[in-house]
């Protein structure tokens, strides 16, 4: 019996079953490619994230011991790509078997959302799960599986449930989709499109490089990368030397908002720190304005 050419493990995310990214495994390829697309549950999502990270390890290793010398692709939608992330973080025996590994809308560094329903991060459920930062996770992977970000925007900063920034790490690629919301994007032609062209050529989509700056505010305990929609409001905390500027506020609730802003005004990145670690933000500004 000749091995198929590769097998394409896709994984829904949270609230949600399998059947849309069925279909969009459907969009990818023909019949001869094994396609793993595990329904784990719609109330399982609401629990918690860890047994449904067993659930797809012992999938993935099944197969991987059943098709030995079979390259694999991952696709990821939601927390569907954060449960592929923790999966290769236990296993980074598999990572040269891995082809490529896309995430569609995933908040690798941590649902704004959830982050709000567990603001001093005491791990409520799935909202802790979904809060947590993967992004040095993230950016180890992708630094040697190829790897495609997909986000879509429609309303300047997000899909509607997930930050446009939080889904971008180092090392990976980047294309956002203006228009395009949430849920679609788990199966648009578009989508499928951009995934096959990825496959051909691992260069598709924006190399994703965070200068200095950004790297100090991401590095900031608590930082959860949020929205843009409260940068009009801040005011300039930090000018720096090459006309850039840092921007702080507080939003409706009290929370310590963030933006680094290009010279030209133009916001370049957005994040947030729940009431716990507004200090250590504080004391990242005054590092950053004494650094520069």
């Amino acid at each position: 019996m000749v091995d198929p050419a590769f097998l394409l493990f896709v994984q829904h995310g949270w609230a949600d079953d399998n059947r849309a990214m069925m279909l969009l495994a459907r969009r990818l390829v023909t019949d001869t490619i094994p396609v793993f697309a595990p329904s784990l549950g719609y109330v399982q999502t609401w629990v918690r994230i860890e047994p449904l990270i067993q659930a797809v390890e012992k999938l993935a290793s099944e197969q991987i011991a059943k098709y030995p010398d079979v390259p694999l692709k991952i696709i990821g939608h939601s927390m569907g790509g954060l449960i592929w992330l923790e999966v290769l973080h236990k296993h980074p025996e598999w990572w040269a078997r891995i082809h490529s590994l896309v995430l569609i809308a995933s908040p690798v560094g941590g649902a704004d959302v959830a982050r709000a329903i567990d603001p001093l991060n005491w791990g409520i459920g799935i909202a802790g799960d979904l809060g947590k930062n993967r992004k040095p996770i993230a950016a180890a992977i992708a630094s040697i599986i190829p790897t495609l970000v997909i986000a879509g925007d429609i309303d300047g900063g997000s899909d509607g449930t997930v930050p446009v920034e939080s889904t971008k790490f180092q090392n990976a690629r980047f294309i956002c989709l203006p228009g395009l919301a949430h849920a679609v994007l788990r199966n648009y032609p578009t989508v499928a499109t951009i995934i096959q062209d990825f496959w051909m050529d691992a260069n598709v989509g924006e190399a994703i490089v965070y200068d200095d700056i950004v790297q100090r505010l991401q590095a900031v305990p608590g930082m959860t990368d949020g929205h843009r929609r409260d940068f009009s409001k801040a005011q300039i905390a930090i000018a720096l030397p090459n006309g850039a500027t840092i921007r702080t506020c507080k939003n409706l609730f009290g929370i310590d908002c963030v933006f680094v802003a290009s010279p030209t005004g133009e916001c370049l990145y957005a994040g947030f720190v729940g009431w716990l670690h507004a200090p250590d933000l504080q004391k990242a500004l005054e590092d950053i304005q004494q650094a520069y």
